[in-house]
This record gives structure tokens, sequence and C-alpha cells, in this order.
């Protein structure tokens, strides 16, 4: 945003529907949405409030006396844009824009504004473009309302307004269709790297979580990388891979950063960003980072279990819970966690921010790695005969190949394996 751009006052409402029994904490998910609304640049976000209704209006989204009652309030604060942190209809939006006279966007459409501006790689931007298309396709019946009122002519069913939609329809499909072929490429290209990252020696490290639990900030920590890390939602949207060496004789790893996950993401960027997301699936060792001091740390939790689930994870992949921003945690509530924590092999307690807790970590991701056996292609000189036969008496000779120059070699092993191979 330039300098003399003055921001878009921006109201933010959380639809709290008493009818539906799954819903979240009012509060909590009023202050998440904030947050969603912070992450966007020229937006001041002015006002917020939990809009508390019995039942959805078909029409209107709110009853009259609750659209009455914002009215007033919007217009007195002078409200251009506002957020309302669900799903609101097509018709609904074009009904509340109309008689409020503001611009509506719901969760769904700001958290594509957001992953917008946040994509960086030609993959991560052609992915966004093309569920904005998807959901702007469902939107079209706003768009040209104004013309179902200039029927005339032949009288066709529909009129005028019924075929420009159609028209439109059919060039976001020709446009979705031409962004599919630019992503088959850019994926072809992704493929490649990754067989290309297969043949480096080192066990890849996926770091996951629900989003603003400080994956970025302990990313930057172990890799003294510059990667996006504000107190802000969806930070990071591209993964982000980096050599790093563990500590004591640890092996050298790839640790890779991903795009934060979060509840009720809209169908189309889960589709979108599945490609993404599969590096996770590549991984040998999965760090699951939580926002330990976050009153739904549990919540979030299974969001992304559910997530991992989704994308296919291998209930062989192990898994480390990281219960991170442990010094924004109260004394008491932290000592358990603490406690906790020394009894289970599979968590560890940290504050990416202050560096506590991290050698145990990383001594944790050197144990697991020591466990964990993964692939490894390399071209073995005829004469290293010693080391060769090492190999297949430890059992991790995948497949073996003459060629020219010596023998190519797949191997499946530890990185235990693998450091003992490489001091011989």
């Amino acid at each position: 945003m330039s300098h003399d751009q003055v921001p878009t006052r921006a109201w933010v409402i959380h639809p709290d529907v008493k009818s539906d029994r799954g819903r979240r904490d009012g509060a909590l998910a009023l202050e998440e949405a904030v947050s969603l609304a912070d992450a966007l640049p020229g937006l001041e976000v002015i006002g917020s409030e939990v809009a508390r209704v019995d039942r959805i209006n078909a029409g209107m989204l709110f009853g009259s006396g609750k659209i009455a009652d914002l009215k007033v309030r919007l217009e007195a604060a002078e409200i251009e844009l506002v957020l309302i942190d669900g799903t609101v209809g097509p018709v609904q939006q074009r009904n509340l824009e109309k008689e409020w006279g503001v611009k509506i966007l719901d969760r769904t459409g700001l958290i594509l504004e957001i992953f917008s501006d946040r994509a960086r790689t030609r993959e991560g931007v052609l992915q966004v473009e093309m569920a904005a298309l998807s959901y702007q396709r469902t939107r079209l019946v706003r768009a040209w309302t104004h013309l179902e009122r200039q029927r005339g002519g032949f009288g066709f069913v529909g009129g005028p307004g019924e075929t420009q939609i159609e028209a439109d329809r059919r060039a976001i499909d020709d446009q979705i269709v031409r962004l599919k072929r630019q992503l088959d490429k850019v994926v072809r290209t992704r493929e490649l790297h990754r067989a290309a990252r297969a043949k480096i020696p080192y066990p890849i490290v996926a770091l996951v979580g629900y989003t603003n639990a400080g994956k970025s900030t302990l990313f930057n920590f172990l890799t003294g990388a510059d990667v996006l890390a504000k107190d802000m939602l969806f930070a990071t949207l591209d993964p982000t891979m980096r050599g790093v060496k563990l500590p004591d004789g640890g092996p050298e790893v790839i640790l890779s950063d991903t795009v934060g996950f979060i509840s009720d993401l809209p169908t189309e960027l889960v589709a979108s960003f599945r490609a993404t997301l599969e590096e996770v699936l590549s991984a040998n060792l999965v760090l699951h980072v939580r926002d330990i001091s976050h009153p739904e740390s549990a919540e979030q939790a299974k969001e992304v279990q559910n997530i991992l689930t989704s994308l296919g994870l291998k209930e062989d992949v192990p898994l480390l819970e990281v219960w991170n921003k442990i010094d924004r945690v109260d004394p008491e509530a932290r000592e358990g966690m603490l406690e906790r924590a020394r009894r289970d092999e599979a968590v560890f307690a940290i504050s990416a921010i202050t560096g506590e807790g991290m050698a145990p970590l990383l001594d944790g991701i050197a144990e697991k790695l020591g466990e964990t056996r993964y692939s490894t292609e390399m071209l073995l000189p005829f004469a290293d005969g010693k080391r060769r036969a090492w190999l297949h008496a430890q059992d991790v000779v995948d497949s073996e190949d003459a060629e020219e120059d010596g023998y190519r070699l797949r191997v499946l092993w530890t990185a235990r394996q693998e450091k003992r191979f490489r001091e011989m």
C-alpha cells in the first residue's frame, strides 16, 4: 500500500447462530476473524462484534432488527467494508450491500484475498487464481441483476441478464482450463525438483500446524533463514525448504515450512493447495507445532490432524508434537505442561522466541530420525567394494544397476546408518 493511500475502514462481524450445535466460542472466533482482517494490507479494522442470531435468514442472513441496528453503527463509523466471519450466499451478499451501502466480504472471500496477497511462487499464484475464479463463478447471480430489468426484444425466457451470466460462466470456465494447463506444467517441474531432492542424502522434516502457531519463527530459529514471521494469520503460504545440521554429530536434514491450517478453510483452497501440502507426504518426520497458549489449542490440533489424514499422511510417518509459546502460559499451567512433555517422548514444550526447550527438541528429532528409514540414490565406484559389501550386509540396498562409472545404488537406510557409511 502506498503512503498516500487511505486504508479501507472495515467492520468485522461473527454470526453466532444459536441453532448451530457445532458452533465455536463466539469471542474466540471473532478474535480469529479480526486476525484474518489484520493479515490483509490496506484495511483498518474500526470495530468488531459477535452478532447473535437464532437462525440464518435466507435472504438477509440477519433479522430485520439486527440489520437496522448494524446499519446505524456502520454509518456512524463511516464503514466501507464489512467482513462477515461465515458463509454468505450471493443473494444475501447482494441484499446486505444494498441495505447497508457497503461492500460485503465473507470468510471465504477474505481468505482468498489473503492467499492472493501472500502467494509468492508461480504455483501458489496459479492455485490462488483458480480458487478465486471458482468462487467468483458462484457469485455471478449478483453481478448481473441490473440486466434482468432490461428484458425486451423477443422476450426469450431469462432475458439478456441470464445470457450475460452464462457468457461470463463460460469465460471463467475457459480461464480455469487455461490455468489448469499452466499449473500442470508447473507441477511437472516441481516433481522434477522433488525427484532431484530424493537423490540428496538427507531426510526431510516438515513443520505443520494451525496458522499463527509459530512455525515460521521456529523455522527461522533453526535455520537462520529470513522467512516472514509475523503475528498474523497465513504469514507463510508457499513451502520454504532449508538444510539444517543437527548438533552433536547429528544428521543433516532438510527443514520444510508449510502453509498454516485453519478451520473452515474454503473448499476451493483445500483442493488448490493440496499440491503445496503434498510436501508433507514426502517427509521422513513431521513436527506438529501447536500454540499451546491458545484457549482452543486442542481444537486446533484436531483440525490439523483431520487435514493431515485427508491428505493421506501415512500412519508410519513419525510425528512429534511441539508445544510452542510456553513462555506465554501462566506459571501453574506451565509447570504441568513441562512435566507432561518430560514424560511423553513425542511431546516437546518450547518457545521459538526465547529458545527455551530447543536442545531437547533437536535431540528428539535426531533420535527419531535415527529410527526412520529414508531413500538415497548414489553412484559407487567399482573399486569401492568394501563400502558396497557393507551396504549389502546392512540389508539397505533397494536396487542396484551397473553403469559405466560404477554401481548406481538406491539405498533405504536410517540417519545412523548413513553417518556410519560416510565415516568409512
